[in-house]
């Protein structure tokens, strides 16, 4: 936390631009592009969600103004959000937002995502995109998010490891400097920071898995 990995991802769709040396895009500076050009190709998930005070189709239609009903209901099948807003009494025409129906955190990170999935962007950007899902729930997402990486240049920010561990470059930050970088792999045989915080995860997810229920007999 704190290491700047969130400010490098405002960086690509020019919410910030960068104090010295340049960000390139097919060759191009980012500063030479237009903003509009940037919000076209790329597409985010953030840590906060933001849902505009509108129904849950507006939402979705603010990624691809078009889109049919099968879109829609296809890409919120993908996030694994289609059946809860099935169940609402108004369904897609359900108003969400500060005054209208509240979404859990899970729920409305579900909801992004199955956004970007519509969007279908060149540039995909998810910044701790499955933070507030429960275990289950963010395997799911990932499932669904895997056909949607392929094809395109994708930045993933992640805390828990398991979601980046097939990425094809892994950045690691610290105090806002990359440290390491290379695969998986390559990153666990040099036994740095990331093969720490691997191994530190991966102990604490095992002892989950094999801790035992507290029984208590006389």
């Amino acid at each position: 936390s704190g290491a700047g990995k969130t400010t490098i991802t405002y960086l690509l769709p020019r919410l910030y631009d960068p104090n010295d040396g340049q960000i390139l895009l097919d060759g191009h500076d980012l500063r030479e592009l237009k903003l509009a050009t940037l919000a076209d190709e790329i597409g985010m998930v953030t840590q906060e969600t933001y849902l505009f005070h509108d129904t849950i189709r507006a939402n979705l239609l603010y990624a691809k103004p078009r889109a049919t009903q099968e879109e829609l209901e296809a890409a919120c099948a993908a996030a694994n959000i289609h059946d809860m807003i099935a169940s609402l009494p108004d369904g897609y025409d359900t108003v969400v937002g500060e005054r209208g129906y509240r979404l859990s955190g899970g729920e409305k990170q579900r909801l992004a995502i199955a956004r970007v999935i519509l969007k279908n962007p060149r540039i995909l950007v998810l910044d701790e995109a499955t933070s507030h899902l429960d275990s289950q729930s963010e395997a799911l997402i990932q499932e669904a998010l895997e056909p949607l990486l392929q094809g395109r240049t994708s930045l993933v920010i992640a805390h828990r490891l398991s979601t980046v561990l097939a990425a094809d470059r892994i950045l690691v930050l610290n105090q806002g400097k990359i440290v390491e970088e290379g695969t998986h792999t390559e990153l666990l045989a040099r036994r740095g920071l990331y093969a720490e915080l691997y191994e530190t995860q991966f102990m604490r997810q095992q002892a989950m898995d094999v801790a035992p229920a507290g029984v208590s007999s006389r």
